[in-house]
C-alpha cells in the first residue's frame, strides 16, 4: 500500500531507463560506448534530452512523457540508457549508469512517484539479475510511500526481488513489441492511481519450461491467446502482465513468469493462476518448423517460383535482438551457393567492409572477406568479389510498426552484390525489423524474390503485410533456437530447456 497523494500541488515524478537484454552465451558485452550509441534505442540521454528525444517513438519512456505532460504531471527526467541486445553488460557500465539513477533521484527528492523504464532481462558481469538491486536501490532512495512502477519488455526473467521492491511491473503484451509506447502510457496510468492512492496487491507466478524466442511471436497460436487472457482481465479490475522470459540468460529466475496485481490477495492469486494455469496448457504448443540454410534456401526457391510477393527467411540464430553480432555468413553462403536470383540479405554488421566499399565507390569491384568475425562456430567469413552498388552514412528513418519512427544511426553503411544476391551492410548492429533498413541503400524489399532478415519475430510486423510466406533458418550463431543447445550452469534445477524438454540438472562442479 501507498501513501495518498496530496492533492494540492501537481504529482512530481522522476523518469529514468535502463534497457538492456543480455545473452549470457553472445560473443561482445555492452559497455559504456554502446549505451551511448544506442542502437534501435535512444542514445544515451539526461535531463531534459529525454524529454526531446523520447518522443514520437515506439519506447515506454514515450508513452510515460505522453501521459505524464496530459495529465500535469512535473515530470523529472534523470537519465535513459537503451542498448542493442548482446552479451551481459559490463561490471563498470552496469555500476555507473545505476550510479548515476541512484544519485540523480537522490538530488532531485522529494517526489511523488519514480517511472522506470527497464528491459526485466538485463544480465550484468557483477550482477546476474539487472534490475533487482536496481529497483531495490531506488527504493532505498524513496522510502517505502512513494510508488515505483517499471514497465518492462514481454522477454523479461522477473525475480522476486523485481517484484517486491516495485509497487507495479507492467510488461508488453505483443512480439513484435508494437505496443512499447501503450505499455508506458499504461504504466503510468497505474503509477498515477498508486500515487492517488489507489490499492495494489500482488501475485507472482513463475513457469518452469523455457520458450524458444522463434516460437514466441503473438501474431500467432498459442500466445496470441494466452495475451488475449491477459487483457480480458483489465475489465476485472486487474493489472496482469505475462512475460515469456529471454531463454538465454544463465541465473536462475531466466523463466517465463506472470504477476497479477489486483484490489485484494484473494484476486490478484486468483488472476495468476488463471494465466500460469493456461500457459501450463499451451506448453506443447510452444514449436515449429525450422530449416537448415541449404534446406531453406532450397524451398523459398520453390516457393519463389509462383510466387508474387518475397519469400521471407529469418536468420533467427544470429538475431542481434538476441545478442548477436549481426554478421554471420551461413545464409549468404547458402544463397550463393544455390544461386539464388532477386535475393537481398541484411543486415551484415562488418565496419571494415563498409568502410572498404567506401573507400572503393559506387561501380567498383573490390574483393572482400566479410562478415563472420564474432568467432561463432560453424561460421567464418565469406571471401569473395563484391560490386559496390550504393553507399549510405548509415542514417535511417525506420517508419515501421516495431521501430515506430526511430531514427537509426547505422555508420557508414554499403550495398553490395555477389551474383543475384544484394547484401545490405553497416558499420553498426540493429535488428533487421523494418522494410527501411534495406531501402535506405536502394533494395525494394518489395521487388525481390528472397528476403533474409537477422530477425527473429520483430521482422514480422513490418515484412509480414508483404511476404508470401515466411521460413525460419537456422544457420550458425550465437542464439541457438531451442535453449536446450545452450551451456547453462546457474538456471533453477528442473526447469525445462524447451517445451517438452529435459529438465535442467546443474553441472558437477570442480
Amino acid at each position: 500500500m501507498v501513501a495518498s497523494l496530496n492533492q494540492d500541488h501537481a504529482p512530481r515524478v522522476a523518469l529514468a531507463g535502463f534497457v538492456h537484454e543480455s545473452n549470457s552465451f553472445a560473443p561482445s558485452p555492452a559497455d559504456m560506448a554502446a549505451f551511448e550509441q544506442g542502437g534501435g534505442y535512444l542514445p544515451l540521454s539526461r535531463g531534459t534530452q529525454i524529454l526531446e528525444r523520447g518522443r514520437q517513438v515506439n519506447l515506454p519512456v514515450a508513452g510515460a512523457i505522453d501521459h505524464a505532460e496530459s495529465h500535469g504531471w512535473d515530470l523529472v527526467p534523470l537519465t535513459w540508457a537503451g542498448a542493442v541486445p548482446s552479451a551481459p553488460v559490463t561490471a563498470a557500465c552496469y555500476h555507473a549508469i545505476s550510479n548515476e539513477i541512484v544519485e540523480g533521484l537522490r538530488q532531485v527528492l522529494p517526489v511523488d512517484g519514480v517511472f522506470l523504464d527497464l528491459h526485466g532481462a538485463m544480465v550484468a558481469e557483477s550482477a546476474p539479475d539487472g534490475e533487482g538491486p536496481l529497483i531495490a536501490r531506488v527504493r532505498e532512495v524513496v522510502g517505502p510511500d512513494v510508488p515505483i512502477v517499471a514497465a518492462l519488455d514481454l522477454h523479461g526473467n522477473i525475480s522476486a526481488q523485481m517484484v517486491d521492491e516495485a509497487d507495479l511491473l507492467m510488461g508488453f503484451r505483443t512480439y513484435p513489441h508494437v505496443d512499447m509506447a501503450l505499455t508506458g502510457q499504461r504504466a503510468a496510468a497505474e503509477l498515477g492511481r498508486l500515487m492517488a492512492g489507489g490499492a495494489s496487491f500482488k501475485a507472482f507466478r513463475q513457469l518452469d519450461f523455457l520458450i524458444p524466442i522463434a516460437w514466441q511471436s503473438t501474431m500467432g497460436q498459442p500466445a496470441a491467446g494466452l495475451y488475449d487472457l491477459v487483457a480480458e482481465l483489465d475489465a476485472e479490475g486487474v493489472c496482469a502482465s505475462f512475460f515469456m522470459g529471454f531463454p538465454a540468460a544463465d541465473f536462475a529466475d531466466c523463466r517465463p513468469s506472470v504477476v497479477a496485481y489486483a484490489e485484494s490477495q484473494d484476486q490478484a492469486d486468483a488472476a495468476a493462476d488463471r494465466i500460469a494455469q493456461a500457459v501450463r496448457e499451451a506448453e506443447p504448443a510452444f514449436q515449429g518448423r525450422s530449416f537448415l540454410p541449404d534446406d531453406g534456401v532450397a524451398e523459398a526457391q520453390r516457393l519463389a517460383a509462383t510466387a508474387t510477393r518475397p519469400v521471407v527467411i529469418a536468420d533467427t540464430q544470429d538475431n542481434p535482438g538476441a545478442g548477436g553480432d549481426s554478421d554471420t555468413t551461413g545464409m549468404l553462403r547458402a544463397l550463393i551457393q544455390a544461386d539464388a536470383r532477386h535475393a537481398a540479405i541484411g543486415l551484415i554488421t562488418d565496419p571494415q567492409a563498409a568502410a572498404a566499399a567506401h573507400a572503393a565507390g559506387v561501380g567498383a569491384q573490390i574483393e572482400l572477406s566479410l562478415g563472420g568475425k564474432s568467432g561463432v562456430e560453424g561460421d567464418a567469413p565469406y571471401a569473395g568479389t563484391f560490386t559496390v552498388e550504393r553507399l549510405s552514412d548509415g542514417r535511417c528513418h525506420a517508419t515501421g510498426p516495431y521501430y515506430g519512427g526511430a531514427h537509426l544511426q547505422l555508420g557508414p553503411s554499403a550495398c553490395l552484390r555477389i551474383g543475384g544476391v544484394r547484401v545490405a551492410v553497416a558499420s553498426e548492429k540493429a535488428q533487421m525489423a523494418d522494410r527501411e533498413m534495406f531501402r535506405f541503400l536502394g533494395i525494394e524489399p518489395e521487388a525481390q524474390a528472397i528476403l533474409v532478415v537477422k530477425s527473429s519475430n520483430h521482422f514480422r510486423a513490418d515484412f509480414a503485410p508483404i511476404a508470401e510466406d515466411i521460413l525460419i533458418c537456422t544457420a550458425p550463431g550465437p542464439m541457438p533456437l531451442s535453449p536446450a543447445r545452450l551451456p547453462f550452469r546457474h538456471l533453477h534445477p528442473g526447469i525445462r530447456l524447451e517445451p517438452g524438454g529435459p529438465p535442467f540438472t546443474p553441472p558437477a562442479q570442480g
